[in-house]
């Protein structure tokens, strides 16, 4: 089956599936084996397993490359830091996923990489930055401050200048954009989160653009030991199956009380990109009483679930400084949208009285 003959919604649907022959099983099963008779590909699970396989056929269709899974979205992230040499000049987001912005910090502090942080909008900023730079690392939209970048144009000049580049699409996924088609070299995803949309697995993922950047990444999945369980994707593929109705779904309830928050007056500032299942908004009052105010939202760290949280970033210590300390995350999930409305309208009402 070849990607291109297929619209990538139908793509997700039908890929990484068993052959299609009489009495085969229609889902990839769960094949919960630590070694593999001699003589295959495989031989030993920690360098792959035929439940991992399954979930990267569909997940680098998607994304137009080759997929490799790992054990949490950090283990993958650290995966791809692992390939840098000493002393590599890094671009980074200025605000950016706090643990990857804790682990670069971690690597430029130890002397192991010379670390520069831009906002990515800044676009010509990072533009001169590059012909001394080695690695640009992106989010677009970046969490949580939902900011975007004009990824064809930075990945553009990062080519030309020889750049290694990586964009984090955990909040676009695939619905929305592809990073490798506008020329990155990587992207990286927490599977945990938009990509199964279920909330009840960790798991990384790197889409390489091609089988020598996918051979190291592999490499570096069994040296460090960041092999998922079978059973974990399983889970993935399950949940990334049904994606593009999700997002669809999300992102309309996303547009739908954006559009109410915008009004609100105890809504100070409104984030949100125009697209997408993620907003951010810094309120008036308490935030933290905001969110111990709901009752259908779950006041929850994480993001991309079926079902809608909300979070005050600031209430991690590792938070960067530069997210305000009455932002809250909104992530949308598949409820209904007046429901949803009535009770965050409620939680915002709360949280303004003294």
């Amino acid at each position: 089956m070849e990607y291109t003959d297929l619209d990538p919604s139908t793509w997700v649907v039908r890929s990484g599936r068993p052959p299609a022959v009489p009495d085969n099983p229609i889902n990839a099963p769960i094949v919960p084996a630590s070694t593999f008779h001699a003589g295959g590909a495989i031989e030993y699970g920690r360098e792959a397993n035929p439940s991992a396989s399954a979930l990267e056929e569909a997940l680098g269709g998607l994304e137009n490359g080759l997929a490799i899974v790992f054990s949490s979205g950090m283990a993958a992230a650290n995966a791809l830091m692992d390939l840098w040499p000493i002393g590599a000049k890094v671009i980074a987001p200025t605000t950016a996923y706090t643990g990857v912005a804790v682990r670069l910090r971690e690597l430029h502090e130890r002397g192991q990489i010379e670390l520069t942080t831009c906002d990515v909008t800044q676009t010509q900023i990072i533009i001169d930055l590059l012909p001394n730079s080695q690695v640009l690392w992106l989010e677009s939209p970046t969490n949580p401050l939902l900011e975007v970048a004009e990824l064809e144009i930075l990945l553009a000049h990062a080519r030309t200048c020889g750049v290694t580049t990586i964009v984090d699409n955990t909040f676009a996924s695939p619905v929305r954009q592809n990073p490798l088609v506008m020329g990155a070299d990587f992207v990286l995803h927490s599977v945990t989160k938009i990509l199964s949309g279920h909330s009840d697995l960790l798991m990384g993922a790197v889409v390489a653009q091609d089988h020598a950047n996918w051979e190291q990444l592999h490499v570096r999945r069994v040296l460090l030991g960041a092999m998922p369980s079978a059973f974990d994707c399983y889970l993935a593929l399950r949940g990334l199956r049904t994606l593009f109705i999700r997002y669809e779904k999300s992102e309309s309830n996303a547009i739908s009380l954006v559009s109410q928050l915008q009004s609100h007056p105890n809504v100070l500032r409104l984030r949100y990109p125009g697209w997408g299942t993620i907003a951010a908004i810094e309120v008036a009052g308490s935030a933290d009483r905001v969110c111990e105010s709901t009752r259908l939202w779950t006041y929850a760290t994480s993001l991309g679930g079926v079902e809608s949280l909300l979070e005050r970033r600031r209430r991690w210590p590792l938070e960067s400084h530069g997210v305000p300390e009455n932002l809250i995350r909104l992530s949308f999930g598949i409820e209904h949208p007046n429901d949803l409305w009535l009770d965050l309208n409620r939680a915002l009402i709360s949280g303004s009285k003294i």
